[in-house]
């Protein structure tokens, strides 16, 4: 029984921790190769603008147009996972992405620049499905929390690798646009450098054991003891199994289980993990990881600053990432999630109030006087918010509140609607920014606002709950009828 099991196995610091966070912080390296890819554009748009699309529509599209692979690869990683395995499907994911490193650099056309940015966004699609899957799969509940966010922990680490290496190759060559080396523009060699972490996932896919459910669910039940017994205490061992046996003879029973439901068309729960999902992205937060060297600029800073202070800002999404990991298992997520929702309303009113005084000069946005650094406070404040609550949170819950029965594709439904969220927010920027960068950030102020209420009304707390249990709380219970509480009542009175 686990009322046996000394306090602190669980522990990060316990041989158990350690051995589930070694595993997870691989698993995690999908996130690595989102974050990269997110940001990487960022030192390559106005290179590619000039050299090739010459429009903001166009560029927008091409911006953006990788998160529609994302949504595609999201939604068919749930079955292929099932199927094959997780650790053959990231290293599906590795390799779309490898490939789409190179033929991003070697582009010579929009239509095929398209094509490259849409075959690794199914990779990372992929990727953001299967590791939180598997992390959820292979982590103790005491210190799942925590491990679930160490995969927006490796998208910030590779936000900020990606803008980093963007820096130090335009530096090197004193501009994004001057060749650098090979006769490859350094722009070029921004999307090239995204080989090693690809390269790393991949190997790190071989390396790996495969999920204990996985195999449980395949009939592998020596393989998966034996992987078990380094994650799992041996007083803990038999109970751990015989639940994940019945779990998996549940599933089958139910293998036809369907995400439809009364909630127009679907079960509440998937609509909530798909607003969760919709929130995240809705907010904006990538504005700033793919167009802050614009949003700089505007501020009043040249090209190389512009890419330093962007270096800075996903240090602190880094930073305030593990401020949420730290806390999640010890305050729980809806505070979390609640006070981050405040945060980002609050900075995102003071972006759009700078920018209604900016002004134009020789065709460039800028700000005048205090505002520009009013500007870059608040933005970095926002990254704040989102970093230490929406960011790693959403994904700890999204393992957490969808049945055993419909997870696997529930997650996909509810990562390809962040895709898709991600996709609408990055294209519509730059036509949006052009209208009216007031009405742009306050836009997504109103919805880190309507965030705020939409935790309040419809989340409840998971903390410190197993998997089986915290699914139930998004479940609704039927309602009695009145003869049944008139009985109750009764009964009560008789007592």
């Amino acid at each position: 029984m686990t009322d046996t099991i000394p306090a602190g196995t669980f522990s990060m610091r316990s041989p158990y921790g350690r051995r589930a966070a070694g595993l997870s912080v691989a698993a995690a390296v999908g996130g690595f190769l989102f974050g990269f890819d997110s940001s990487v554009i960022n030192g390559a748009v106005s290179s590619i603008e000039s050299a090739y699309t010459k429009d903001a529509l166009l560029t927008g599209f091409v911006v953006a147009v990788a998160l529609l692979g994302c949504a595609l690869g999201a939604v068919v990683a749930g079955s292929l996972s099932d199927r094959w395995g997780r650790l053959r499907v990231m290293l599906l994911g590795s390799g779309l992405f490898l490939a789409s490193s190179v033929g991003s650099a070697l582009t010579f056309s929009v239509p095929d620049l398209i094509v490259w940015r849409v075959l690794g966004g199914i990779g990372i699609g992929i990727a953001s499905v299967v590791a939180p899957a598997y992390i959820a799969e292979v982590a103790p509940r005491q210190v799942r929390g925590s491990l679930a966010s160490l995969q927006q922990l490796a998208i910030t680490i590779g936000i900020f690798t990606a803008l980093l290496s963007n820096a130090v190759l335009a530096g090197a060559a004193g501009s994004a646009d001057n060749i650098l080396w090979w006769g490859l523009e350094a722009w070029r060699w921004m999307f090239l450098i995204g080989v090693i972490p690809a390269a790393v996932y991949g190997i790190l896919s071989l390396t790996m054991p495969e999920s204990p459910r996985f195999l449980l669910a395949k009939g592998r039940n020596d393989e998966a003891r034996a992987i078990f017994e380094r994650l799992v205490p041996a007083a803990d061992l038999d109970k751990t199994m015989n639940e994940l046996i019945s779990g998996i003879e549940d599933d089958r029973k139910n293998r036809t289980a369907s995400l439809r439901g009364k909630a127009l068309g679907l079960q509440p729960v998937v609509w909530i993990g798909i607003t969760l999902s919709a929130f995240q992205q809705l907010v904006g937060i990538n504005v700033i990881f793919y167009y802050s060297t614009t949003l700089w600029r505007a501020v009043g800073f040249d090209e190389s600053n512009s890419l330093l202070i962007s270096v800075f800002t996903s240090v602190t999404n880094v930073l305030v990432t593990l401020i949420a990991i730290f806390l999640v298992d010890r305050i729980g997520r809806k505070p979390i999630l609640m006070t981050g929702s405040l945060l980002m309303t609050l900075s995102l009113g003071t972006m759009a109030l700078a920018f209604a005084f900016a002004q134009t000069v020789d065709g460039e946005v800028a700000l005048p006087g205090a505002w520009g650094p009013i500007a870059l406070v608040a933005a970095n404040l926002f990254v704040v918010g989102f970093g230490a609550s929406w960011g790693p949170i959403v994904w700890v819950l999204l393992g957490e509140i969808f049945p055993s029965r419909i997870r696997g594709k529930a997650l996909g439904v509810a990562a390809g609607a962040q895709w898709i969220a991600n996709f609408l927010v990055s294209w519509t920027f730059p036509q949006l920014a052009a209208f009216s960068l007031p009405f742009t950030y306050g836009m997504y102020a109103v919805f880190a606002a309507l965030s705020f209420v939409f935790v309040l009304w419809k989340i409840p707390e998971t903390k410190g709950m197993a998997l089986e249990q915290s699914e139930t709380l998004f479940v609704r219970k039927p309602k009695r009828s009145a003869r049944a509480r008139w009985g109750s009542s009764q009964q009560i009175r008789r007592m």
